[in-house]
């Protein structure tokens, strides 16, 4: 059950998605608030699904609507915002509770995000068996999945150290992330 919920969603999480975007916008300093606020949104995914809700939103077109729009305005402002922020400090000196929050915001308004537990993780529940605790074993090994898929990146990240780190690159990469946010809104208001 669950080696293969991972083999059907592995393509899903190595599409470039918003996670990928705002950790690249952050940089490897930054990654903790940015997985946690990923893993959050799953494990509120995997929530909705528990209690129906989920289901709900997709047989109500107007709602299922409502929350693609949502994600997709969400996204493009925070590309527009990323784009525009300042270049962030070498070390962080506040909590990052925006980076969480984004995160977190960023996996919940996800409709790719969504249709996992719509979709596909009512394939790989048994229905002869408790629903809750079926579901929180995929959110969990889903959740373990994308933490291993942002720690690689942000390995990569944090070797590519100064290169990155210096003002053109830290730039340019930080652009690219808000490029690949807008684009995804965008995508997904078009859908």
């Amino acid at each position: 059950m669950v080696a293969g919920f991972l083999l059907a969603i592995l393509p899903l999480i190595a599409t470039p998605g918003a996670s990928l975007a705002l950790l690249m916008a952050r940089g490897p300093r930054r990654a903790g608030p940015v997985v946690a606020g990923t893993v959050t949104g799953i494990y509120t995914h995997a929530l909705l699904a528990v209690l129906g809700l989920s289901a709900v939103v997709l047989q109500s077109s107007q709602a299922f609507l409502l929350v693609r729009v949502a994600g997709a305005v969400y996204l493009v402002g925070l590309g527009l915002w990323t784009w525009r922020a300042p270049r962030p400090p070498a070390e962080p000196s506040s909590p990052e509770r925006p980076a969480f929050r984004q995160a977190l915001l960023g996996n919940v308004l996800n409709p790719k995000a969504a249709s996992i537990y719509l979709t596909l993780v009512p394939q790989f529940v048994d229905p002869r068996h408790a629903l809750a605790p079926q579901i929180l074993v995929l959110a969990t090994a889903h959740a373990l999945l994308i933490t291993a898929w942002l720690g690689g990146w942000t390995a990569i990240l944090a070797r590519a150290g100064r290169a990155i780190r210096s003002g053109r690159w830290a730039s340019a990469i930080r652009r690219s992330a808000a490029a690949v946010l807008v684009y995804l809104g965008v995508r997904t208001l078009a859908a």
